[in-house]
């Protein structure tokens, strides 16, 4: 769906109210990744000289032991986060940051593991801390046209970090003799520069300092679940992003293995992988800007959950299918047949778990509590936590109990897919969205006009022409936010769309001479929406067009704005007429050519009309003349 105009998300990098603070985020999640890296390479590369447990079981207890502290403490975080200015708060866990690293110096320089496990702990520890402060801090500091696009930015910044972090550590500690020095002083390096950037953080001033911080971390990690739970959808949508942390937690903790023992490589290899796989998530989080159109665009979730599904299969059937047994090093993996069907697959997962990600990250943050945003975001953390170290436990039983790599990522590609239609049959918003921008990114080129027009918040009548009856799905996909359709109950009732209709929560109604029952439920139904602050969309013209031409708008309209005194917003829909979807009576086939692939409509958007001039016959002249002559 084109839309105005908007400046490149990349242009938030050169404002202070954004790229300091992406900075400071990148620096830590480059630190933390090059400190656990090399620290797995080291392990799985040179166990014996440090331990003698099983690699196989620390590459999946190190990155364990990192997350522990969200479970205990990320409620508790999120009462910081609300009670103090975030910037201060993003200086003092870059502080932190320097004393972990320096911690883990001594554990290098001394060949200590337990004082490497103690800083992994730590570092756990300054990611919790910094966690609610990032996601609380975007929302306060962007607009929200900017809000999707600035979470792609920092999605791909960390991943990047990440990237880049366990490229650095995998390089660094093989770089013989030198190479604990090189991580010990990266690490600290890099630390101190996370505090500098910091410091030009502006103030983020706290949307709770009257809060009183419980001393009792376990029940506010209660408490904290359970005050996001009152909210269904931002609760599931909580639920589905910890489950990408379960995939992705499963999968990135067998490469060091997976790149040894199945694809027979060096550490070079292990490298490769973090690289495809961590440059597709980036690139999807940057693609979700481009796709949703600058808003908030959760029909993306479904068809990322999708991708981490197909190409998670197709992953296993790659890897049974490489045949090499000859060490090799990145360079000399790539010639042989099939690696790159295995890096497509690694690429496609991430760039399918960015598009699954991102847009769950911005519904969380613009639905929730205003007030309530860092204890929702640490809420969501310690489902992460649990999450993750579900994935470890998974991982260390099925590995166990024999299961090969290739099986565990099929394993999980199968259960994302059982998830993911669980979240979707509880939350059909997601599927209805899923729909509607599949409708309008393939069957049509769909140009918006003054979309902002519609209220991001309070309610609000919407009334447009019906020409079609896919102009629900048209008119979801512009919107913002969730809207309550108002349609004949004859249309409500069509086959797959009626189910897509009823899992939306549209309002059927009906003539009072076919069903008055119908017809004042559908009254009680609609006031009752408005009530509780949400949109309402009706036709008023009472039934599809015949001709093209708008009908006469009946006076349901006046008795909704009698009941409800909310402002109408007028709109018009313009080039469906004569597609598959009308009533256009000429043939249906010779129309379809005609109109050719991806053809052109426009939604066009009026200003608000206050209710006690909203009569059928002034609201009829406004979408008339939005609509104009183009049918």
């Amino acid at each position: 769906m084109s839309q105005p105009s908007q400046p490149s998300q990349f242009s938030l990098l050169t404002q202070r109210r954004f790229g300091p603070f992406f900075w400071t985020q990148f620096l830590g999640a480059f630190n933390d990744n090059l400190f656990k890296t090399a620290l797995l390479v080291i392990l799985t590369y040179d166990a014996l000289s440090w331990t003698t447990i099983e690699p196989g079981l620390l590459n999946n207890l190190i990155p364990g032991l990192f997350i522990l502290p969200f479970v205990l403490f990320s409620a508790t975080a999120g009462q910081i986060a609300d009670k103090f200015d975030k910037a201060r708060l993003a200086r003092f866990v870059k502080l932190l940051e320097i004393v972990i690293m320096l911690v883990a110096g001594i554990g290098w320089m001394t060949h200590t593991l337990w004082l490497l496990i103690a800083a992994v702990v730590g570092m756990g520890l300054h990611s919790t801390l910094f966690g609610p402060v990032k996601y609380a801090y975007l929302p306060q500091q962007l607009k929200p046209e900017e809000l999707v696009g600035g979470n792609g930015v920092i999605e791909m910044g960390t991943f990047v970090g990440i990237l880049l972090g366990e490229v650095a550590g995998a390089l660094l500690v093989a770089y013989q003799p030198w190479g604990i020095h090189l991580v010990a002083g990266g690490t600290l390096f890099c630390a101190v520069l996370g505090l500098l950037t910091s410091m030009r953080i502006p103030p983020s001033p706290a949307p709770a300092p009257e809060l009183k911080i419980s001393r009792n971390p376990f029940a506010e990690s209660v408490r904290n679940l359970k005050f996001s739970s009152q909210n269904r959808t931002v609760f599931l949508s909580m639920l589905g992003n910890s489950w990408f942390w379960f995939y992705g937690a499963l999968v990135l903790s067998q490469f060091p293995v997976y790149a040894k023992d199945y694809l027979h490589g060096d550490h070079s290899v292990f490298v490769l992988l973090l690289t495809v796989f961590s440059l597709g998530i980036g690139a999807g989080s940057l693609l979700c800007e481009k796709l949703s159109g600058h808003k908030v665009e959760i029909g993306l979730v479904p068809f990322g959950s999708i991708g981490l599904s197909v190409f998670g299969v197709d992953l296993y059937f790659a890897s049974m299918a490489y045949s090499n047994t000859a060490v090799v090093d990145a360079f000399a993996l790539v010639s042989l047949p099939g690696v790159w069907r295995i890096l497509g697959d690694l690429v496609l997962i991430g760039v399918f778990g960015g598009l699954f990600i991102v847009p769950l990250f911005a519904l969380i943050q613009t639905r929730c509590d205003q007030k309530h945003v860092s204890r929702t975001i640490a809420g969501m953390n310690i489902l992460n936590a649990i999450f993750m170290v579900a994935a470890a436990g998974v991982a260390i039983l099925l590995l166990g109990q024999g299961f090969t790599i290739p099986e565990l990522f099929l394993v999980t590609a199968l259960l994302n897919a059982c998830v993911a239609v669980y979240i979707f049959s509880l939350v059909p918003e997601f599927l209805m969205r899923f729909l509607a921008w599949m409708l309008i990114h393939t069957g049509y080129r769909v140009r918006t006009i003054d979309a902002d027009r519609i209220p991001e918040q309070g309610p609000a009548v919407l009334v447009c022409n019906h020409v079609s009856y896919v102009d629900a799905l048209v008119i979801g996909a512009a919107s913002p936010r969730p809207i309550r359709f108002v349609m004949d109950h004859r249309i409500f009732k069509t086959p797959f769309l009626g189910w897509i209709f009823r899992a939306a929560k549209a309002i059927p109604i009906a003539p009072a001479k076919e069903d008055p029952f119908l017809m004042e439920r559908a009254f009680v139904d609609i006031a009752q929406a408005l009530h509780e602050g949400e949109l309402v969309c009706i036709f008023p013209e009472g039934k599809l067009t015949h001709t093209g031409e708008i009908n006469e708008f009946r006076n349901g309209i006046s008795k909704i704005v009698e009941r409800s005194k909310v402002p109408v917003i007028p709109m018009a829909l313009r080039g469906l007429w004569g597609s598959v979807f009308t009533r256009d009576k000429t043939n249906v086939f010779e129309r379809s050519f005609a109109r050719g692939i991806r053809s052109k409509l426009a939604l066009a958007v009026g200003q608000p009309v206050a209710p006690d001039v909203a009569s059928p016959e002034y609201l009829q002249q406004q979408v008339l003349a939005l609509r104009g002559d183009w049918k």
